[in-house]
């Protein structure tokens, strides 16, 4: 049981609308902004926040930011986000392998050199504490320009937010985003945990 209950999704018309974004991210609106709504700055605030964060801007895809997303879950632990990024990955086009291989991204043919750069960056950023060194950074440099940077941060900050926000308050995680976590997770030890 979720420690705050969502509201209806038409609760605040102005939320409503901005959400619509969320339809092509994810197929509906996920809990936690009809659960933030309950103050509308804040949920307004952060639907448009993440769809700054996830416009494209340079060579960071798509499907990239969402996987991205999933290794900063991943390495907080939020199953919720888990499971709404590997699903935004899928509906943005991350091909098979990605999706079957996320784990092995740093020897898996399917990522290229750019990626696990991206990748290893998400999982050090995403380290309690901060695990981004010099060596991470050059590498990261090599690869992509200091918008793209700014980009990738982005994505590890916004699921910084949504990771504390959704194992806080126990989201209840949505149908769609729990069978896309047991199609491409389940095998890997996911589960809905306090989610479900």
């Amino acid at each position: 049981m979720p420690l705050v209950s969502p509201l209806p999704s038409d609760h605040d018309a102005e939320v409503a609308r901005l959400a619509a974004f969320f339809n092509e991210t994810l197929g509906f609106c996920p809990n936690s902004v009809l659960t933030m709504q309950r103050r509308p700055a804040i949920a307004k605030a952060f639907i448009q926040l993440n769809m700054a964060v996830m416009a494209n801007e340079g060579r960071v895809t798509s499907d990239l930011k969402r996987l991205i997303g999933y290794l900063s879950s991943l390495t907080a632990g939020c199953r919720y986000c888990q499971a709404h990024t590997i699903r935004a990955a899928e509906r943005y086009g991350a091909g098979d392998d990605k999706l079957a291989h996320i784990w092995d991204y740093r020897t898996h043919p399917a990522f290229s050199e750019a990626e696990r750069a991206a990748l290893d960056f998400a999982v050090a950023a995403s380290s309690v504490p901060n695990g981004v060194d010099e060596h991470i950074s050059a590498n990261l440099r090599r690869h992509w320009d200091d918008g793209e940077i700014v980009e990738i941060l982005g994505v590890v900050a916004l699921f910084g937010y949504l990771n504390r926000w959704n194992d806080s308050m126990g989201t209840a995680l949505e149908d769609p985003a729990f069978d896309s976590g047991q199609h491409y997770l389940g095998g890997h030890g996911w589960t809905g945990g306090k989610h479900r």
